[in-house]
């Protein structure tokens, strides 16, 4: 179980970091992922960067495996809420399905 945790943890945690990181060098790629209701509630420019801050969290928060079983349900309703909201760019967020599944595994792994 240790290796397999680690393995799904680090995958996960590497896909929001990643996110997170190139999001800060290329905010014009990532911002179009964005739901419209969010983006007119929230200026682009800080909805992006509090979001990156929240997937780096998120990614640490997975790597330091402490409390995985909320760590791995709140990543699993962050890609759920990344692939329902941006369904009709299925060709790209098809990957977030694989990562929903590997996040929903971890939290069972993880009881």
């Amino acid at each position: 179980m240790n290796k397999v945790s680690f393995f799904l943890r680090f995958g996960i945690a590497f896909s929001f970091l990643y996110a997170a990181v190139s999001s800060f060098l290329n905010p014009n790629a990532w911002i179009g992922f964005f739901p419209i209701f969010l983006k007119d509630l929230i200026p682009n420019d800080i909805l992006l960067i509090l979001f990156s801050i929240f997937e780096i969290i998120l990614a640490l928060w997975l790597i330091s495996n402490k409390a995985i079983f909320y760590a791995s349900i709140l990543a699993s309703f962050t890609l759920l809420g990344i692939i329902i909201f941006n369904f009709s760019s299925f060709d790209i967020v098809f990957r977030d399905v694989t990562i929903l599944f590997a996040a929903i595994a971890l939290a069972f792994l993880s009881k």
